[in-house]
């Protein structure tokens, strides 16, 4: 970078400043660790045999330190995939079961929005269907900030909720099923080609919240990709261009994830791994009824604490799934 003529390919440049970044983003908090650790020992060495009860006070509270640091290191060093750092999209669905399922859907965007202002990740609603009689029938969700993708791509799979429901006169016990997809965010590095032929755009006049202008106006856009199937719409923005400009975005990072999925579903295939992806695969369970329970079926790591889960607290699944990850690889 001292070099004269370092900015005169200024693409390649940035490229090489991006990539310096990210290697000192793990290296410096390392080296940190590493020299405190190195004089923690000295202090130890220093107190050999004297037994005196402030340093050791001290040693124990440094200790206590380090040993956090180490966690939250190692999450960093777990999250170090192409696309981890970066920005995310999270699309909330529900699945076959009418207003059970967009109840349970809308919860899950409940628990997912209190997660991330946990987190102070930036989010902005791109999409939301109000569901019939309740809940959601669709809600798509911009997600800005460090780590975004590589924390949430943990929550991409099927939801099972089982209840007493609230919309049955009987009290019955219901089970609901929702899917949460996650994308990494596009940018502007990544080439994906989008023939205008192989899509076709409509326009429609939003619905639910959003203001009058959003209401009166078909603003709405819905974009289909015929190739692929994908279908994404967005309707939050308040002119037509910045919807479509929005839903086109998210187009190409669906589209994205898609041939990152086929390439990995290829490699599986290589290794004789199939993988299954039915509907009725779910990733996480979460039982409110007869017992309180919520589990992960990939990691086993579970929890009889629902209300905190509930409102955000999901760290505990989000880590146990990237280290079950890290010794599947």
């Amino acid at each position: 970078m001292a070099r004269p003529d370092f900015w005169n390919d200024r693409e390649k440049a940035e490229k090489l400043v991006t990539r310096l970044k990210k290697l000192n983003s793990t290296r410096d908090p390392f080296l940190k660790l590493h020299n405190d650790i190195a004089a923690l020992g000295e202090l130890i060495v220093l107190d050999e045999g004297q037994g005196e009860s402030s340093i050791l006070r001290e040693i124990s509270a440094e200790l206590e330190k380090i040993e956090v640091r180490l966690g939250e290191f190692e999450l960093r060093v777990l999250l170090s995939g192409e696309h981890d750092r970066g920005n995310a999209l999270m699309n909330i669905h529900p699945g076959a079961g009418g207003t059970e399922s967009q109840d349970w859907a809308e919860m899950l965007l409940r628990l997912y929005t209190r997660y991330l202002e946990r987190k102070g990740y930036q989010y902005k609603l791109l999409d939301l269907q109000p569901g019939d009689e309740a809940g959601i029938k669709n809600a798509t969700l911009e997600i800005k900030g460090e780590l975004a993708y590589g924390r949430l791509k943990s929550e991409g799979g099927i939801h099972r909720l089982v209840r007493i429901s609230p919309f049955d006169a009987n009290h019955r016990r219901h089970t609901s099923f929702a899917s949460v997809f996650i994308y990494p965010e596009v940018d502007d590095n990544i080439e994906v080609e989008i023939n205008p032929d192989d899509i076709r755009v409509d326009t429609y006049r939003a619905s639910g919240a959003g203001g009058q202008h959003v209401n009166k106006t078909s603003s709405a856009i819905r974009i289909t990709h015929f190739p692929t199937g994908i279908v994404v719409q967005c309707q939050n923005e308040r002119s037509q261009h910045r919807n479509r400009e929005m839903a086109m975005r998210v187009l190409r990072s669906r589209i994205y994830a898609k041939l990152l999925e086929e390439e990995e579903e290829r490699k599986a295939n290589m290794v004789g791994e199939k993988k299954d992806i039915s509907w009725g695969n779910q990733i996480r369970s979460y039982v409110f009824h007869p017992y309180t329970m919520i589990k992960d079926h990939r990691t086993n790591v579970q929890t009889g604490n629902i209300q905190a889960v509930m409102n955000g607290e999901i760290d505990e699944f989000i880590e146990g799934y990237l280290r079950w990850k890290e010794r599947k690889n």
